[in-house]
């Protein structure tokens, strides 16, 4: 699955990440922050679920449950 990456900043200096599918809009619920472009069309490992360099972990799990995936605050940069 490839998906497109938002970001927005945190406090102190913290990043929080947001993956929806490529070419699918940010959905309504997470639409009510400051998200910018991060990067367009990353490929999401199927056999890893996993997109590190973002800090979402099970994106395709939280895709599935809410069309979206996100940095959880444990995992914040």
């Amino acid at each position: 699955m490839r998906v497109d990456i938002y970001c927005r900043d945190e406090a102190m200096g913290k990043h929080s990440y947001l993956a929806v599918p490529e070419g699918k809009p940010i959905p309504e619920e997470a639409t009510n922050t400051d998200w910018h472009p991060e990067a367009r069309q990353v490929e999401v490992d199927d056999e890893r679920d996993d997109l590190a360099r973002y800090h979402i972990v099970h994106p395709l799990e939280q895709i599935g449950a809410k069309g979206y995936a996100i940095t959880s605050i444990s995992e914040q940069m």
